[in-house]
């Protein structure tokens, strides 16, 4: 998920890791776009929350390339917006969830468990593309563990489904997105602390 890790490249990345990120890239916005169509129609707090998620791996994978080769001190102010950027996902998905405990429907597990489905699928495939690149540095390593998360992530959205499915109640779907939300906010606490003290140190006044 998008929010478990920063998602920083590599100082010297391969073509081939860039490449695989660009696609990586891609499809999260895609599927962001699917779900968050999905999330509306099915009346699923957790399909909108997991869209937000895609869009904020997007969104990570796209400035990350971005600011490869700027200095430290610009990648740290990038790592710091991004970091209140997911901040912000994450009350944004606490409030849709809580609002829609208090007066949203039941929602349609049919739709929710196939769009999950479809959204482990692209997780999945972005998981295996990372997989080589597992045992690189720390930046390679937190790339890929964050798309394992994800995918992860979908399969609480499917348990959602089928609990909403079983007890005819919304609170399986409420529960999940209520975890991707809490998930969103430690998240962004850990970026936002490890950028201010990025910033602090002599190296921002240098580039790389």
């Amino acid at each position: 998920m998008s929010n478990c890790c920063d998602h920083e490249l590599p100082a010297a990345p391969t073509r081939a890791y860039r490449r695989v990120l660009v696609a990586a890239l891609w499809i999260n916005f895609v599927m962001f776009m699917v779900e968050v169509v999905a999330g509306w129609f099915a009346d699923s707090a957790a399909l909108q929350a997991d869209a937000l998620d895609f869009l904020g791996d997007a969104g990570s994978y796209a400035v990350s390339l971005l600011v490869l080769e700027r200095s430290l001190r610009a990648r740290s102010r990038v790592a710091l917006a991004k970091g209140v950027t997911m901040g912000l996902f994450g009350v944004f998905v606490l409030v849709r969830a809580l609002v829609h405990a208090l007066w949203g429907s039941v929602p349609q597990p049919e739709t929710m468990g196939v769009v999950a489905v479809v959204a482990l699928v692209a997780n999945l495939a972005v998981a295996r593309m990372l997989y080589r690149y597992r045992d690189g540095d720390s930046n390679m390593r937190s790339v890929w563990l964050c798309s394992r998360n994800d995918a992860l992530a979908n399969l609480a959205v499917l348990l959602a489904a089928s609990g909403v499915f079983a007890l005819g109640s919304s609170w399986p779907d409420i529960l999940v997105a209520l975890v991707i939300a809490g998930l969103a906010l430690s998240g962004a606490a850990q970026v936002v602390s490890h950028a201010l003290r990025e910033t602090r140190q002599p190296g921002c006044r240098t580039t790389t």
